[in-house]
This record gives C-alpha cells, structure tokens and sequence, in this order.
C-alpha cells in the first residue's frame, strides 16, 4: 500500500510534467506564428528587399530549402497609403463561372508591379483620374514609376492623352524610312517639341540624350548593318549567314532606339520585335509610325515570349557596363532561355573598360553556356584612348543538343 508522502510526490511529479508541456507548447505556438519565416499563417506580407537567409523544416523529406528573410510591411497598414483605382485593380476578381482549372482557382489576380506599392505619393498621382473620363497627361510619371520597377504598370480606367489632329501614317513601305507627322505624338514629355528638333538635336543641344541622332534617318541609320561587314562591326547579312536560309524568321532587338535593325530585317522577310524606353524622345511611336512593332519595357522585366521561341536576340549598346552584373547576369540567361536551340544572341557594340572585359564579363558571358561563333574586341575611343575603354561584338549560339 502507496503511503500518502509517495502519492503527493507523484502528483507534484505529474504538476511540473504537465507545466513543462505547456510551457513548450506555447513556446512553439509563439515562435512559429510570430516569428518563423516558415509560418503558414504570416501576420505580414514581404517585399523583395534581399537579406540573410533562414533554414525552414523540410517536407516530405525533400532538401531543406534556404528562404530569404526579408523587410517587412504590414500590408492592413500600408493599404490606406494606396490609391482606391490601384486596390480597385489589384484586389481578387472573382471569374464568373466559377472554378477554372487554367487558373486553378475560381478567381484572378491581375499582374503588376510589388514595387508600385513603395511609391505611394507616385502612384496615387498616376491612379487619380475620372473612370470612364480622360487620364492625365503623365507619360513621364509613367515612365518613372516602371523604372523604378513598378513594371508592369497597373491598367487604368481613362482614355490616354492624345494628339488633337491626327494624321495617319504613311503607308508601307514607304513609312520605312519617311519621317512621320508631328500630329502623330503627344509633346508634353519632352524637351523636343517636333520631329525636326529631334533631327537636329545632335548639332544643336548640349548634353546627352539617349540615341540622340538616332531620329535622323538620313544620317547614321541610313548606312547601320550594311556593307560587308569585318571588325566589331557586324552586319545582317555576314549574320545571317551562319545559319540556313530562311531558319531566322522571328526576333527581337532590345533597346533598338528607332528600330532600324527591325526594318533592315524586315526586308528580308524576318519578324523583329523592338524593345525601346522614351528616354526624353517618343522612340515607341516613333516605331510603329515607322510600320515594325514597338514593345514598351525596361531591361529589367523578364522578357514576355516564352521558353525556346526566337530564333534571333539583338541588342547594340544597350547591354553594357552601366547594368549591375547581377542583373546582367539574369538578362543574359534569360535571352538564352527564349531563344530555341540553335538560335542566335548578337551581343552589338557591348562596351566596358579594358580589365573589365577579362576579369568579369568574359567569365559572366562563358558562364550562360552560349557556343561563341564570333568574338571580336575593339577599342573605343570616341572619348579618348586614356580611358581604356572597350568594344565586344559577339554571336553566340544556343546548343542544339542538351541546351539545359
């Protein structure tokens, strides 16, 4: 028979278990609903400032993964620093049938930009206007707000600012190489207030500007890609010679200014779509005036075709030593993927200092898995040879055979 001295220690035995559950229990409650980046049930959402990274538990016995712990914001708090059109747009859409496998999902969240939301004041002047009524005249407001990321930009509810009298292009393909009216742009967002300034803005402004002589075509653009070639100076045909004729059919050229390597290539019966900002010049109108497709995005998006479909990826001067190497280093690994095998990366004119060239972007470039075709190096000294500077024009190649 227990005496009653063993009895009250197994109670107080059974106290001190039953508070250390508890204390573990709450302990785990806390830290996994308040703290643990692997939370199911986060009290914030996150913004893609990168940090330190965490280890989560692993599931279903897969690697344990690595999960950026990054700056926070409690969205309930920042929703009222937004305008009412932004939430209008960006909120959850039911679909009305119901349940889409597509989607798989009985509703729809529009795409845009996280970063819109970190320019509140920005973005509350570019989503305030009238539903239904006319948007403000703020191609330039636009415009900063999607290079500082908020890319794409929200849609809005207005009807866009446009010119009073419109004239419509000349036709193909005559428009190829014709100047367009006036009357077929909105001025307000630049310091050139007609084509003709535009033209001569290289003789008569000071400063730079981007592409500044790239409006008059019968200047530089008359002469660019043609002839036979040799050095750093490529042109389409001594490309295109390279593969089987008639095997290039579609591409696109990023950052193609005015879009005259679109053009040339047209007249060979090859599709290019022209990326191009309007950096102080309505380049975008420019383009389609000119008859050839104009796409509005920065480098910084990933590029809108998907994996394998181009045949042909140009840029001239516009991937150079200005971009972060990181942010190159995505760029180029995203040409390759929209690229199909056996297609071509012509990197134009990319420029650098000398020991770059060597140290980082020769090894960047290699890294992708590119065949190198050509490789041509060249000085630049239009601003002089002190300055150590450099050209690499190079045609690049996606394996045909395991290109992953």
């Amino acid at each position: 028979m227990d005496s009653p001295r063993n009895s009250r220690s197994f109670s107080s035995n059974l106290f001190y278990l039953f508070l250390l559950l508890s204390s573990n229990l709450l302990t785990l409650f806390i830290s996994t609903t308040f703290y643990s980046p692997c939370s199911l049930t986060p009290r914030v959402e996150s913004i893609t400032t990168i940090g330190k990274t965490a280890d989560c538990a692993p599931k279903d016995h897969e690697p344990t993964p690595k999960v950026e712990i990054v700056e926070q914001f409690n969205a309930s708090e920042s929703a009222t620093d937004l305008p009412d059109e932004f939430l209008a747009f960006t909120s959850p859409q039911k679909l009305p049938l119901g349940y889409n496998s597509n989607f798989d999902s009985d509703k729809i969240l529009p795409p845009v930009g996280r970063p819109c939301a970190l320019f509140p004041d920005m973005l509350r002047r570019y989503m305030s206007y009238k539903v239904n009524g006319s948007c403000p005249d703020d191609e330039l407001l636009a415009q900063k707000l999607l290079l500082r990321g908020c890319e794409p930009l929200p849609r809005r509810r207005c009807h866009p600012a446009a010119q009073k009298e419109y004239v419509e292009p000349y036709p193909l393909p005559h428009s190829l190489w014709m100047t367009p009216s006036d009357s077929s742009v909105v001025w307000t967002a630049y310091t050139c207030k007609n084509y003709s300034c535009l033209i001569n803005r290289m003789h008569t402004q000071k400063g730079f500007d981007d592409c500044k002589n790239c409006f008059d075509l019968a200047g530089r653009e008359k002469t660019r890609w043609t002839g036979n070639g040799g050095g750093i100076d490529f042109s389409i045909d001594e490309v295109l010679a390279v593969k089987k004729p008639g095997t290039i059919r579609i591409g696109l050229d990023i950052g193609g200014g005015v879009a005259t390597f679109a053009v040339r290539m047209r007249k060979r019966n090859i599709t290019i779509i022209t990326t191009s900002m309007n950096l102080n010049g309505p380049f975008n109108n420019f383009i389609a005036s000119r008859g050839v497709v104009p796409l509005y995005i920065s480098i910084s998006q990933r590029l809108p075709f998907f994996d394998n479909t181009l045949d042909i990826v140009h840029s001239m001067h516009v991937l150079s030593n200005w971009i972060p190497t990181k942010l190159l280093h995505f760029l180029i690994f995203d040409i390759y993927r929209v690229l199909r095998p056996g297609g071509l990366f012509w990197l134009d004119h990319f420029f650098c200092v000398g020991d770059q060239l060597e140290n980082v972007y020769t090894p960047l470039i290699g890294s992708v898995g590119f065949n190198k075709v050509k490789w041509v190096v060249g000085r630049k000294l239009d601003r002089g040879p002190e300055l150590n500077e450099m050209y690499l024009s190079a045609l690049l190649e996606k394996p045909l055979e395991n290109s992953w």
